[in-house]
């Protein structure tokens, strides 16, 4: 075979039409193999012998598409001075575009004889027992696609998984369940757009492994945060072969998607790699240069700095890590047309020496970065390290998951709430987090429910987790939920607990919908999904965790309440404001006003009640103080919002004449279906019995709209 020197950049394999460029960064290593492996397994080593600024690289004329191919690296086995290197270990190529198969878990795939000293070098060799990277082909026909660039006030996320949402689908063809084409097949969109959402959030893509730990118990990383890819799709989402045509398919879903007007958001993971602690596989980064990309203990290299609970970190203080990190963003976004990015344990990637630096260099070359900077950005503001609980601190261009409104909201509903303006607060934007450094309400990323932890559902049926299906002794798991059985743990036939049930999911779903900043509604709680208790159901592949559409009448009114909340959101402004309310006046109305139950505003000795649990809102549609994209004034209808999370009922005054003489009920949880609120027309000086545990929304027709 010819061996041309080739180019040191771009990294990976990039096939040009005629032949491949193979390029991989390591500093300290010695010597590198390039492996081509045919469909057989059968193995060809081609040493690289050229070398620029510590990136080995070499051109294969002939070499095209769908070849099969890894890593030799030869160099020193030190792990007491951080060096891992292992000849004997087939190593996926950091860059690769496309990665076929799943590890085989034998002894071979570590670097020491396993279940000995990891000081010890294991001399078996790893070839059939690894995934191969795959030389992918760039070309694809985009056709007329476009970002569909939603606004970030307007956005409405859905948080979902690939495989889980479409697996049961009754309408999705079998050939197509669990993977992209079936993500982007007409009934799925059809779906998404009739109740609402502009962007699916989905759980990682990237390829990752399933954990050795998880495989020994006959379960899978359901999951995906197990990174080992990160510029590649996994492969076990493809629906028509995965030699390289998953990058086509995915391809395909974002451009199906987009073409709907949908987003597309990836969760990624560079926080950590699926390569664990010390004692964990040799699968690319480890034996590539584990010095390199790998954060180790300063006083013993042996041993890995470990914020994310996985064994190990990224060095992203590293410029070529960084450099990793932002060539997978910009490729995601550039080749992949992904439109942004919710970042696991984002605390992670801004630690520079120990504590979280928010002007960190991940941060900086972000916010510098023409492309990147320009994407979605969210944050999972937290990691497991001290000091990694960094809500509202991270910087201008980021949204954060709020996990202050989750926390608030589920404690005001169960009727733990503590100081009201904390609810208060969250309600209306969180100001107190994002508007100190320039940020608006869409800072904010609302939630009450993610994949990790209780669904919707589960979340008032169970106050303890049910894990006990993981097989690790039901340890697994958050064990602070601040969730609320209503008096039974798990299913139950009495009717009263069961209503309550339904009743409560639609005061979490309506608080959602009806607050300031970016609402995140985790897939399946629009119609109740269940787990059965089992809030870490990471390694579920099944359908515990996949998608049932065979609903119950219950469900199906519940869906259709989502689906009611939703509309209501996206048809008034005043939901979903630009700016944080800042007592601007319209007509003597202040923008937002605070209201005790008999319709008087909240004083400030009101703000410090502890377990206050009844209160009212009012929102002025007059006094939106932004403009839309035609430089005209935003204007809208008026609102009252009355909330109760109170054990009984109460009643509640429609306030004095100057917030509106006449208001009709629009959405009232205490009924099953949002269509049932009949037609009570309040009028200034009313009052009105609301339901315990419940919320009312009325509407100003002061102006004749009776709508």
């Amino acid at each position: 075979m010819r061996v041309w020197p080739g180019e040191p950049y771009p990294l990976g394999a990039r096939w040009d039409g005629t032949g491949t460029n193979f390029t991989l960064f390591t500093e300290h290593a010695e010597a590198v193999e390039l492996c081509l492996f045919d469909r057989d397994g059968q193995e060809q080593r081609i040493d690289m012998v050229d070398q620029t600024a510590f990136t080995w690289h070499c051109y294969l004329p002939g070499v095209g598409a769908g070849q099969r191919y890894g890593y030799r690296v030869h160099g020193p086995y030190e792990p007491s001075a951080g060096h891992r290197f292992n000849p004997n270990k087939v190593l996926i190529d950091p860059y690769a575009h496309a990665i076929d198969g799943g590890v085989d878990w034998d002894k071979s795939v570590f670097g020491y004889p396993l279940g000995g000293d990891d000081l010890e070098f294991d001399a078996r060799d790893s070839a059939q027992a690894m995934p191969k990277s795959i030389v992918a082909n760039p070309y694809f026909d985009w056709r007329e696609d476009r970002h569909p660039r939603t606004p970030q006030n307007e956005t409405i996320i859905y948080e979902t998984h690939v495989k889980g949402l479409t697996m049961l689908h009754p309408d999705v063809d079998p050939e197509l369940r669990g993977t992209y084409a079936g993500l982007a097949s007409p009934p799925v969109i059809e779906y998404l757009l009739d109740l609402g959402i502009t962007a699916v959030e989905l759980q990682p893509v990237h390829h990752f492994a399933h954990d050795h730990f998880l495989v020994e118990k006959g379960l899978r990383n359901y999951w995906g945060y197990n990174s080992i890819g990160f510029l590649a799709p996994h492969d076990e989402y493809a629906a028509f072969g995965a030699d390289g045509r998953q990058v086509y398919e995915f391809k395909s879903m974002v451009r199906e998607l987009h073409a709907a007007g949908l987003e597309v958001i990836l969760d990624v993971v560079y926080n950590h790699t699926a390569e664990g602690n010390h004692l964990g596989p040799t699968l690319s980064f480890r034996g590539i240069d584990n010095l390199s990309y790998y954060r180790t203990m300063d006083d013993d290299p042996r041993y890995y700095m470990d914020y994310t609970g996985t064994g190990n970190s990224l060095n992203v203080r590293n410029p070529q890590v960084l450099q990793l990190i932002m060539d997978s963003l910009r490729y995601w976004i550039l080749e992949m047309r992904v439109d942004g990015f919710r970042f696991d344990l984002a605390s992670a990637l801004a630690r520079e020496l120990h504590d979280v630096d928010r002007l960190s260099s991940f941060f900086d070359i972000i916010q510098q970065d023409p492309v990147i900077s320009q994407a979605k950005l969210i944050a999972e503001p937290w990691d497991v390290g001290e000091g990694g609980y960094q809500v509202g601190n991270f910087p201008v261009a980021w949204t954060e998951w709020n996990g202050k409104y989750r926390d608030t909201m589920r404690d005001f509903w169960r009727g733990e709430s503590a100081v009201i303006g904390e609810t208060a607060t969250r309600l209306s934007g969180s100001s107190d987090l994002y508007a100190h450094n320039g940020r608006r309400p869409y800072a904010s990323i609302n939630f009450i429910t993610a994949h990790d932890g209780f669904t919707l559902r589960d979340l008032v049926s169970y106050n303890e987790k049910h894990n006990e299906g993981n097989f690790d002794g039901g340890e697994s798991g958050e064990d602070h939920n601040q969730s609320w059985n209503h008096g039974v743990e798990g299913p139950t036939d009495d009717p009263e607990v069961n209503a309550l049930r339904v009743r409560q999911q639609r005061n979490f779903l309506a608080t959602l919908f009806l607050s300031q900043g970016v609402p995140m509604l985790l897939g399946g709680d629009e119609f109740g999904r269940t787990q059965h208790g089992n809030n870490n159901a990471f390694c579920q592949d099944n359908e515990l965790t996949w998608y049932s559409w065979d609903w119950t009448p219950e469900q199906r009114a519940l869906h259709a309440f989502t689906r009611s909340v939703i509309e209501l959101r996206r048809e008034h402004p005043v939901f979903r404001r630009q700016q944080f309310f800042r007592g601007y006046e319209s007509g003597g109305i202040t923008d937002l006003d605070w209201l005790q139950p008999d319709g008087t505003s909240m004083a400030d000795e009101d703000w410090e009640q502890l377990r206050v649990q009844a209160l009212m809102f009012f929102l002025n549609g007059d006094a939106i103080p932004t403009r839309d994209e035609r430089g005209r004034p935003i204007t809208d209808e008026s609102f009252l919002v009355m909330l109760n999370a109170s054990e009984s009922d109460v009643t509640f005054t429609i306030p004095a004449d100057r917030y509106g003489k006449r208001w009709r009920v629009v959405l009232d949880t205490s009924l099953p279906r949002a269509e049932n609120v009949g037609a009570w027309w309040p009028e200034a000086g009313d009052e009105r019995e609301v339901a315990s545990r419940s919320l009312v929304l009325i509407r100003r027709v002061d102006n004749g709209n009776t709508a």
